[in-house]
């Protein structure tokens, strides 16, 4: 499979088999973005992988903070769903930039500058372990719904810096269709 194969393979699976990834596909996948693009080479993530024994933990500490966003009002959007498909999945990666502040706090000129470029940077590296995974004929999903957790899984996991997002991977249980694209004469025009 080349790239663009690849690219055009990759879906966002949402069920996944509970057969386990083997050591040396995670590895791959995790090399993959490590091998990413980052502004000035400054590599500005950090993967902190959340296996088969600790998924319980993972979806209690989620499934309570849901529960306290919705209990004050909010609305959590598809996050109760998003942590069906995590509790899924064996393995879901977390990615941090450990030199970011949390997004809630104030932020200068400049680290708001910074902290875009290693956005970007990681979501190159985030592209990279989704490609990797089609090639190793894995599902994955890009989560962003974990924010309703945050502060909660942050600390849990461990980690310092910014949570930026989690990718869920497994063998796909389901082979979803391409989704529709806006059609290119719409996003692209030469000036």
């Amino acid at each position: 499979m080349n790239t663009l194969e690849a690219i055009a393979a990759r879906r966002s699976i949402r069920k996944f088999k509970p057969d386990p990834i083997p050591e040396e596909a995670l590895t791959a996948i995790l090399t993959a973005a490590q091998q990413a693009p980052s502004g000035k080479n400054r590599q500005p993530w950090r993967f902190v992988i959340v296996k088969e024994d600790q998924r319980p933990e993972m979806i209690r500490i989620m499934s309570e903070a849901i529960t306290r966003h919705v209990a004050e009002g909010d609305d959590p959007g598809s996050s109760e769903w998003t942590a069906h498909v995590m509790e899924q999945a064996p393995v879901t990666v977390f990615i941090f930039n450990p030199d970011a502040i949390h997004p809630w706090m104030a932020h200068s000129i400049d680290q708001n500058f910074s902290e875009l470029v290693d956005t970007q940077s990681i979501g190159a590296a985030i592209q990279n372990m989704l490609l990797a995974a089609v090639e190793l004929g894995l599902g994955s999903l890009w989560i962003c719904d974990v924010f309703y957790a945050y502060e909660d899984l942050a600390k849990w996991l461990g980690e310092k810096g910014q949570m930026v997002a989690a990718v869920s991977l497994g063998y796909p249980l389901e082979a979803p269709g391409p989704r529709p694209r806006k059609p290119l004469s719409e996003l692209a025009r030469v000036r």
